[in-house]
């Protein structure tokens, strides 16, 4: 490990009861908005560590769960509810590290194919490769020792942004009480308070999301020109962050170059995304690159089986879409389920993910109010 690094409790392999990732660290820091746990929550972790054995045991019965973030707020954003600010996230993080038997990402699909995955076992992921996961999520991580596996968009790294950070920046900023972008085929909206601008920005995004390229690459343009703001520059991680974050002994995946949506591209260009994606990130981080997120992610909607033969052809172990719940057997690797946890106390994130194991994967819709956040359904600027 280089130096600086750390290693995670929850990633050692061996025989025996698999040891939980929970340790001083964790619970003894202040953490933003979090109370120090008391007797309650000490309660709450052990009933909820129960019901996990109870429904993933281990053996042939085993469920992996596998937790979906995008971005990790320093605090909570009107602009962006469905991203967990740093308060919530370290609430989650204390929960997986009491109640679960968290590992990175890659043993668990190595675990699944050796028949021996250990019983309660989670799994965290973030999707894209914003800034925020390396200046406050990592930190997090690293008090609690629960590993982690980030999947980039390699190419949107050192300055880059993503078409719906686009938009939802450009209605941030603008100025005066409305924006009026009848011009565009859309309305004037109304900006006169955090509601207004957030539902602003939402009502563009879903009129926006699933035109032609071009034609969405010119709306995002045209709104932020309408705005009259100069956008961000430094949502995503530089380069540097990215090595970082290997060197730190956490996992990093494969998201593509430009985050596509798979199907909607030739087979010669998705093989390129994929393929590319990983070899890039690879002379990035200096490291092997082993899982992949397909972007947006919704199994029949988003990719197909011939993505998936790609993904295997190009050298993935494994790969994790944005259906629904857990995974079980029969697993299949390539198209292992997520949950993304919103919920801002322990006993509601707990009981969440108690749910999920129940839900062996379900598709969501376009909604991005549906399970998955819309932070999921994202293409290419």
């Amino acid at each position: 490990m280089e130096p600086g690094g750390f290693a995670f409790p929850g990633a050692a392999r061996g025989g025996g009861e698999p040891r939980m990732n929970g340790s001083p660290e964790c619970a003894s820091p202040p953490m933003p908005d979090r109370a120090q746990p008391g007797r309650a929550n000490r309660v709450v972790l052990t009933a909820i560590r129960l019901g996990a054995r109870v429904l993933s045991p281990a053996g042939r019965r085993a469920r992996l769960l596998v937790l979906a973030y995008h971005r990790v707020l320093p605090h909570p954003d009107p602009m962006r509810p469905f991203d967990a600010d740093a308060g919530t996230f370290g609430r989650h993080m204390e929960l997986l590290a009491s109640a679960f038997r968290v590992m990175p990402l890659t043993e668990a699909i190595e675990r699944i194919g050796e028949g021996n995955l250990p019983a309660h076992a989670a799994c965290v992921t973030f999707d894209d490769g914003y800034a925020d996961n390396y200046d406050v999520a990592m930190p997090v991580l690293r008090r609690c020792g629960v590993p982690a596996t980030f999947f980039v968009a390699v190419g949107y790294l050192d300055g880059g942004l993503m078409w719906n950070d686009a938009i939802i920046e450009a209605v941030r900023q603008a100025r005066g009480p409305s924006l009026d972008l009848r011009s565009l085929g859309l309305a004037q909206y109304q900006l006169g308070n955090d509601a207004d601008r957030a539902q602003t920005a939402r009502a563009i995004l879903l009129a926006s999301r699933y035109l032609p390229f071009e034609a969405r690459a010119e709306r995002v343009r045209r709104v932020a020109e309408a705005a009259g703001e100069k956008l961000p520059v430094d949502l995503m991680m530089t380069s540097t962050q990215v090595r970082a974050l290997a060197q730190a002994g956490l996992e990093l995946g494969g998201h593509t170059i430009s985050h596509p949506i798979l199907a909607r591209l030739t087979p010669e260009r998705a093989w390129h995304e994929i393929y590319e994606g990983k070899r890039r990130l690879e002379r990035i981080a200096g490291v092997e690159i082993r899982a992949f997120a397909y972007p947006n992610g919704r199994p029949g909607l988003d990719y197909d089986a011939s993505h998936v033969d790609m993904v295997r052809r190009a050298g993935f172990a494994g790969a994790v879409t944005t259906a629904w719940g857990a995974a079980r057997a029969p697993f299949d690797r390539y198209q292992l389920p997520r949950v993304m946890p919103r919920d801002d106390t322990v006993l509601r994130a707990g009981l969440r993910l108690l749910q999920a194991y129940r839900i062996k994967g379900e598709v969501c819709g376009r909604d991005p109010e549906a399970a998955f956040a819309p932070a999921a359904d994202r293409a290419a600027p």
